[in-house]
């Protein structure tokens, strides 16, 4: 085998939370001396600092971003499975504004937790494009497994959608819940909202083909 493809589900408290990333894994000739090449099925969007809209993911393990010691690819013990834990813990995580390294020293300062927000609420409306991407354009061998996630999870992406147009932090989603990370704080942009609320009739009309009930 020499072609591996894998799909993410992106991870409660994040701006990617329900949403279904894919990516197509090519083991080269020379694998494990080198690290396999992945691609990521963007859409043509780009929601994280590490996936690129042509589909490049940028990580240390895969050698395409530089890393040091254990962050780098080891023949002896580097696995896939590290490389995609890697990207939905590390990669798809609550505030991927800082990923990019040049935001790094804005961590915990007003500045760069306001962009960081803001960063979220962009991100959170591409994640929605991308499952209307999916629904439309199932990868192929995944069109039943898209289905089923969208039937079973498109009501609490409604839910969540519905908490974020009133105002409410993208990323507050808890289980099968919704809980506002702080219950004072309904900061959301107006353009936000706004733009949201354009897409949730595309969700509500997707989702129902599928099944799933709002």
């Amino acid at each position: 085998m020499d072609i591996l493809r894998a799909v993410i589900i992106g991870p409660a408290g994040t701006p990617y939370h329900d949403g279904l990333f894919f990516f197509d894994i090519y083991f080269p000739p020379t694998f494990p001396m080198i690290p396999p090449m992945v691609h990521y099925h963007s859409g043509g969007l780009r929601l994280n600092p590490n996936l690129y809209a042509c589909g490049k993911v940028c990580l240390s393990l895969l050698n395409t971003w530089p890393g040091q010691g254990c962050e780098n690819w080891n023949s002896s013990n580097s696995t896939i499975l590290q490389i995609l834990v890697s990207i939905q813990a590390l990669v798809l995580n609550a505030k991927p504004y800082f990923n990019e390294p040049g935001f790094v020293h804005l961590v915990n300062t007003p500045y760069g937790e306001k962009e960081s927000l803001a960063y979220n609420e962009a991100t959170f409306i591409s994640s929605c494009k991308t499952m209307l991407y999916s629904l439309r354009n199932p990868p192929k061998n995944f069109e039943d497994f898209v289905a089923e996630h969208f039937r079973c999870k498109g009501g609490a992406i409604l839910a969540a959608c519905r908490e974020y147009i009133e105002g409410a932090q993208v990323g507050c989603v808890v289980g099968n819940g919704v809980q506002h990370v702080d219950k004072v704080d309904m900061s959301c942009s107006s353009t936000f909202k706004q733009n949201l609320s354009a897409l949730y009739d595309h969700l509500v009309m997707q989702f129902a083909a599928k099944g799933s009930s709002s």
